[in-house]
């Protein structure tokens, strides 16, 4: 992989990919006129970034923008492995769904703290692909779709070069790569949300109620797979309120898309009434969840340090995952457009407000603990706002000269930055590098994880054998059961409550136990040396596997 990312690199520029981008993204961003010296218009939907006469055809643009999208992320999903996100337990549940299904209508009936239509779509791709594969299909398709609603939502604010630019910025992020290409459900999420605001701002610009009970049915679906979603039926009726001079327009907007939000919120919420007597229960879970992961992860320590890190999460991650440049641009183009462009003040609270309450969270409540992909939807409204930045920071200040280096600079960096961490991260297993691989455009499980795997796959799975798994204080054995190809009957699972009965019945001939895992305390193991005996039966421990992984073979 470092060989042909290298080979690229020499090769004309040509990362990832991304040599369009790098050809096409400064003369799109060094050719933005420099701002109106007359007053702005009335019309919040007219261009702020003045275009041309003749502007390209639409088609003609998302299809570049598509094939720009598209080139890189397929570039990785060849050679990324399900891992963050909880991806490969959504394709179990999944798996489960497929094999009997039914209208999921709570919590406890098959999607626990998942969303439900992430549920159907990763079983209905089962039905086509391998299940290593399938959720990462899912994801590919909506990840590289999410450039069109994209590009519409800022056509619409900015103008089409604004659009180009956000598109490009977009194609080159890092972290949405991996999201694209495992079985996570940012990715489809995402797509529903870019939707959602695309749909918003036709409807506010044209004063039209279709396009804003469209982007009401396209926040039912992006909060039917994503709690984080929810916040965002609140806060755009509530900015729709605002929309017009006219106050009953304003409030007519805001009742009937508020109205339009609640089919699949209040069907949700009475399965969870009927099923475990609270309408909130899989909210309440992940609270609690993460109210006990506040505790394990600061420990008994002082929290000012914690309290720092989290009050620079949002802006770090895009910083660190969009490119310095393109994520300063974005954020100057945010506080330029609040100051200056009324009609977009939304579009700028919808990415500052939820990033806002999770910080404020996170920081001072300490009931939170963010994730660089709990950031997806409001880091992807900062490629918005780039090119308006742009313009506004080099407008009045240079001649084409230095727009040119400026944009040249920030192309270049755009699509270095994820290049460099994608090939650090890529089968490496540093501190560094396990830190930075949760938003890293590659997604590699553990080189021993996997040389484990490969193990059960080719000397158990395929002879039809069965193995018994310990469970992993990080959930390590979730992804070596996923990756083992063994199916369910012939695993016999500490974590499950079936596990005496599976050793029972399978009675499997290879036994996994990890560094600081549950099987060395159960009362029926004895482990001594390089041997150990579970219920009486005796296993070997094998050469050739690294800790935190050991694996036994049973003895005759």
């Amino acid at each position: 992989m470092k060989s042909a990312v290298l080979s690229e690199q020499g090769n004309g520029g040509r990362w990832l990919g991304f040599g369009p981008c790098l050809r096409i993204l400064p003369r799109v961003m060094a050719t933005a006129p420099a701002p109106f010296s007359v007053s702005p218009p009335s019309a919040p939907g007219l261009s702020a970034v003045p275009a041309p006469l003749h502007e390209p055809g639409t088609r003609l643009l998302v299809g570049l923008l598509l094939v720009a999208a598209l080139v890189p992320r397929l570039g990785v999903f060849f050679v990324n492995e399900n891992l963050f996100g909880d991806a490969v337990v959504r394709t179990e549940l999944a798996e489960r769904w497929f094999r009997a299904p039914h209208l999921i209508t709570a919590y406890g009936d098959g999607a626990y703290q998942f969303g439900p239509l992430h549920m159907y779509l990763v079983g209905a791709a089962l039905s086509v692909f391998d299940r290593e594969v399938a959720g990462r299909v899912v994801s590919l398709l909506f990840g590289v779709l999410s450039v069109v609603p994209l590009f519409a939502l800022t056509r619409r604010l900015f103008g089409w070069r604004a659009g180009v630019v956000a598109g490009l910025s977009f194609a080159a992020w890092g972290m949405h790569m991996q999201f694209s290409t495992t079985a996570c459900s940012e990715a489809v999420s995402l797509f529903f949300m870019l939707a959602t605001f695309a749909f918003y701002a036709e409807g506010v610009d044209e004063n039209r109620f279709l396009p804003l009970f469209q982007a009401a049915l396209m926040l039912n679906l992006a909060c039917a797979l994503r709690y984080d979603a929810w916040m965002y039926m609140p806060l755009l009726t509530l900015a729709l309120c605002f929309s017009s001079e006219d106050k009953v327009v304003s409030l007519t907007r805001a009742v009937g898309f508020g109205l339009a939000c609640l089919p699949f919120p209040l069907l949700w919420m009475q399965g969870n009434e009927l099923m475990h007597g609270n309408p909130f229960f899989p909210v309440m879970a992940v609270e609690d969840f993460h109210r006990n992961w506040v505790k394990s992860s600061m420990g008994s320590g002082p929290t000012v340090l914690w309290r720092l890190q989290q009050l620079t999460f949002w802006p770090g991650i895009a910083l660190l995952t969009l490119s310095p440049l393109v994520a300063l641009l974005g954020m100057a183009g945010m506080v330029r457009a609040w100051r200056s462009r009324p009609d977009t003040r939304w579009l700028v609270a919808a990415a500052v407000i939820p990033a806002a309450y999770f910080t404020f969270r996170a920081a001072v409540l300490l009931t939170f603990v963010p994730l660089g992909r709990f950031t997806v939807t409001q880091v992807a409204l900062v490629p918005v706002f780039v090119a308006f930045g742009f313009a506004g920071l080099v407008g009045t200040r240079g001649g084409p000269g230095l727009r040119k280096a400026l944009a040249g600079v920030t192309a270049l960096v755009a699509v270095a930055a994820p290049v460099a961490m994608g090939v650090y991260t890529f089968r490496a297993d540093g501190p560094l590098q396990t830190t930075l691989r949760p938003i890293s455009p590659t997604s590699t499980n553990p080189v021993a994880l996997m040389q484990v795997a490969r193990f059960l796959k080719t000397e158990v799975a395929a002879k039809g054998g069965a193995a018994a798994l310990d469970i992993d204080p990080n959930y390590l054995d979730l992804q070596l059961a996923f990756f083992s190809g063994l199916p369910e009957e012939r695993l016999a699972r500490v974590r499950w409550d079936t596990f005496r009965q599976r050793l029972r019945e399978a009675r499997p001939e290879v036994l996994v136990r990890f560094d600081g895992g549950t099987l060395a305390k159960d009362a029926g193991v004895k482990l001594e040396g390089r041997s150990l005996v579970l219920d009486g039966v005796a296993y070997q421990e094998l050469e050739g596997f690294t800790a935190p992984m050991h694996v036994y073979r049973r003895q005759p």
